[in-house]
């Protein structure tokens, strides 16, 4: 008697532990998918990650799409760089190119702006190259203002700086997300375009910067930003300033031609130092 009932108990336990192990059987394995590019939530958002987590950045100087950190620059500021990046959810491969630098060697870039890693971001989710000499920024995926830090160049071949006089040096300045220059218009008035005909027959010498600010730089105050009504186009401002692009730049990233048209000073760049656009 003693005998059938442990049998009985050992038939039992081995059917459950069938059960189990055919159940186990049935759960997916978990699936571990490591992707070259990915989207983290950082203290600044979400942002580009590479290797292990490590944050990408964008650099100002390279608004026309070519890198310019070289030398010494890349110890700190080293390249990405993959032939055929996998990607994290919610990137698109048409945003990722490669670039050919001027030694020869290939970098990432993301919406034409070369991608590259901070040395001093010990760990993944780190951003601690945000705004190094105010031309670095964190790259993501919905800035719709970026900075340029370049030699402004006007359409008669001269150079100017920031003040609208002609010399030479760096300008900070804005620009749109693939880098194309902004410009304001002096005669302007606080949230006024006095530019655009009513027809938009010049809307094409000096189009509009038109739609809604999502992301800027966290250099940049986003609350300086707004928008304005033009002929039922809605139009982007910056301290009141309307913002244009210049038909003259072809669409070209880094071009600044229109700093010099038709003379200096009457349709400038603006960044955060520019003053607020004078009322009505």
């Amino acid at each position: 008697m003693h005998a059938f009932r442990y049998k009985t108990r050992s038939l039992s336990l081995t059917a459950l532990l069938l059960v189990a192990t055919l159940a186990c059987k049935d759960e997916p394995n978990p699936v571990t998918t490591t992707n070259d590019l990915n989207l983290a939530t950082t203290s600044l958002g979400k942002v580009l990650t590479g290797d292990a987590g490590r944050t990408l950045y964008v650099f100002a100087p390279d608004a026309d799409g070519k890198a310019n950190c070289n030398g010494t620059c890349l110890d700190n500021w080293p390249l990405f760089y993959k032939e055929t990046p996998t990607l994290g959810t919610d990137l698109t491969a048409a945003d990722f190119t490669t670039i050919t630098r001027a030694d020869g060697t290939k970098q990432t870039a993301y919406k034409g702006w070369p991608l590259y890693y901070f040395k001093n971001d010990a760990k993944a989710g780190d951003v601690v190259g945000e705004n190094v000499g105010n031309v670095w920024q964190v790259a993501k995926p919905n800035y719709t203002i970026l900075m340029a830090s370049r030699q402004l160049i006007g359409s008669d071949g001269k150079s100017y700086t920031f003040d609208t006089k002609e010399g030479t040096g760096n300008s900070l300045f804005l620009t749109d997300n693939v880098g194309r220059t902004l410009y304001a218009f002096a005669p302007d008035k606080k949230n006024k375009n006095t530019y655009t005909k009513a027809d938009l027959s010049n809307n094409a010498t000096w189009p509009l910067f038109e739609g809604t600010v999502d992301e800027v730089p966290s250099t940049l105050n986003k609350a300086d930003f707004g928008t304005t009504t033009v002929f039922g186009k809605t139009q982007v401002t910056y301290k009141g300033w309307p913002l244009y692009y210049f038909g003259g730049d072809q669409g070209l990233r880094g071009n600044t031609k229109g700093v010099s048209v038709p003379r200096p000073g009457v349709w400038p760049v603006v960044n955060k130092t520019s003053p607020e656009a004078p009322a009505s």
